[in-house]
């Protein structure tokens, strides 16, 4: 996935309300002390028979040392064994396992910075209904960072934008307008922000998993390191489990703790853009990135097996892969595959404004056009042939889940050509959009001026108005995609992103006919 994180740290909007906990606080997840570790404020610890809680940050200081250090002595009834992530730690009411999906997977990605400028919290998907379509949705996005751990707080680091949100995450406050249940936080909450707003979600539908989304565009420099080795691979697989799937969340402005985020995940997605090269100049790049993406995977299931085992529920793993077959090629989809329950093809972003001058084409077509000017790999830029691609290399389709774009990629500048609907013609840069230059939502597309093209071949729409051409999916030519995930026996669709949709969630409401518009 391609974006621009816009985030808002500093300026944490959103009220204060009346809160309104549906359960009893839980019990803190105690873990033997550990002198190599360090632990933040709130963490709880068991040495010499007792209960301990940290007042603020400690490493390497024994617990009852000192009557004025970082150790505070607590009941034991405030402490439960950790038994693969622990109690709440006095968060909230953990949501239960959600049923397996029977059918097409209909699945979506919920973007942490969509409730900045772009107005999208949670919040929305109760408003538009669309939380009863999607059998899963995933959280963009998760960072590795530079030491090759997941990790929650802000850091900055060269090529990773800011290096993530814990804002957005689970420090900021929703008023009661703003809430899934429509009772506001209080900045006495451990549990604020996306999190929280995604656990109530899944009250609301139990078929629903939510899978934290590792990587994309901007975040993807550290999976190359990090995958070579053995200990890389486990670091990391480790790290990312504690954070989302055990819910120790560091604590930051009164927000996190050990347990307090657990429940929320139901699995891990992995975004990484893109092994063997392709992505950002600065990602690392192993020359055996091709068989490390599935020994990644390989450890990611073996970890996410091992506590389910203790936790007695399943853990999913997916991924997010790229559909031209160069991207392909660098990966063993045959391999791979074995440890995921779905993957989620990138049918999307084939052709778009980073070439200027275009020519003027289309960004997620279903079929190639032999009139195209494409050659080579690029010839090869469709839905199809990359379902097909990925299909010979071993991957069940059961697995294979089709992307569609809640946006769409356009250029300005763009001449008539012959057939005067700019299809294939040169153009002059890319054109205005909301966000970003060459890119703009299907909410705003929908109602823009100019004439609509329905491409025989493709299958794919186009807007032209005499200077400007955009591709975009709408509700016909998703119609026609589910009708090729039917006929090629595919597992479902997933869509990026929601917050492109419009407020009535049409297109999500058309996705959800593979489900019968459950």
């Amino acid at each position: 996935m391609r974006y621009v994180v816009q985030s808002a740290l500093g300026v944490l909007a959103g009220g204060v309300g009346l809160l309104m906990m549906s359960s009893v606080a839980q019990a803190a997840s105690c873990s033997a002390w550990d002198a190599a570790k360090a632990y933040v404020g709130g963490e709880y610890v068991k040495y010499d028979n007792k209960a301990w809680r940290a007042k603020w940050w400690s490493q390497n200081e024994v617990p009852g040392s000192n009557q004025w250090g970082p150790w505070e002595t607590r009941p034991m009834s405030e402490c439960t064994d950790d038994g693969g992530g622990g109690g709440g730690g006095g968060g909230p009411a953990e949501p239960p396992e959600p049923t397996p999906t029977v059918g097409k997977h209909v699945g979506a990605y919920f973007t942490q910075w969509g409730i900045y400028a772009r107005g999208y919290p949670v919040r929305k998907l109760v408003d538009s209904g669309g939380y009863k379509k999607l059998t899963f949705l995933n959280y963009a996005f998760g960072n590795v960072y530079a030491d090759g751990k997941c990790g929650m707080v802000t850091r900055t680091e060269s090529g990773s934008g800011d290096g993530g949100d814990a804002a957005a995450d689970y420090q900021k406050t929703f008023n009661a307008d703003q809430s899934v249940d429509g009772v506001g936080d209080q900045w006495s909450d451990k549990l604020r922000g996306n999190f929280n707003q995604l656990r109530k979600l899944k009250f609301k539908n139990n078929n629903l998993k939510v899978l934290i989304s590792l990587g994309g565009w901007t975040w993807s420099r550290n999976f190359g390191k990090f995958a070579a080795t053995a200990a890389g691979r486990q670091a990391m697989v480790a790290s990312c489990i504690d954070i989302y799937l055990k819910g120790n969340l560091p604590v930051v402005e009164g927000a996190g703790g050990q347990g307090v985020a657990r429940g929320i995940f139901d699995g891990i997605d992995i975004d990484w853009e893109f092994p063997g090269g392709g992505g950002l100049a600065d990602n690392s790049v192993d020359p055996n990135d091709k068989r490390n993406f599935t020994l990644l995977m390989a450890e990611f299931r073996r970890q996410l097996d091992e506590l389910g085992a203790k936790n007695k529920r399943r853990y999913y793993l997916t991924v997010a892969v790229g559909a031209g077959a160069d991207k392909i090629r660098n990966t063993e989809p045959g391999e791979y595959s074995k440890y995921l329950d779905w993957v989620n093809v990138m049918t999307y972003d084939f052709f778009g404004a980073w070439v200027p001058s275009g020519p003027a084409q289309f960004h997620s077509h279903l079929y190639r056009d032999p009139a195209a000017p494409n050659t080579g790999d690029q010839a090869a830029y469709n839905v199809n042939d990359a379902v097909q691609a990925l299909v010979n290399a071993g991957m069940p389709r059961v697995k294979l889940n089709v992307g569609i774009p809640f946006y769409g990629r356009g250029w300005r500048g763009v001449a008539a050509g012959p057939n005067g609907n700019g299809l294939y013609q040169s153009a002059g840069g890319a054109a205005a959009g909301t966000y970003e230059a060459g890119i703009e939502d299907y909410k705003v597309l929908k109602s823009r001026s100019g004439s609509r093209f329905y491409h025989p071949v493709t299958k794919q729409l186009w807007l032209y108005n005499g200077n400007e051409f955009w591709s975009y999916d709408d509700p016909t030519v998703i119609g026609t995609k589910l009708n090729y995930i039917n006929q090629q026996n595919l597992g479902g669709a997933f869509t990026w992103s929601l917050d492109g949709d419009d407020p009535q969630g049409t297109l999500l409401n058309a996705v959800s006919a593979l489900r019968g518009g459950q």
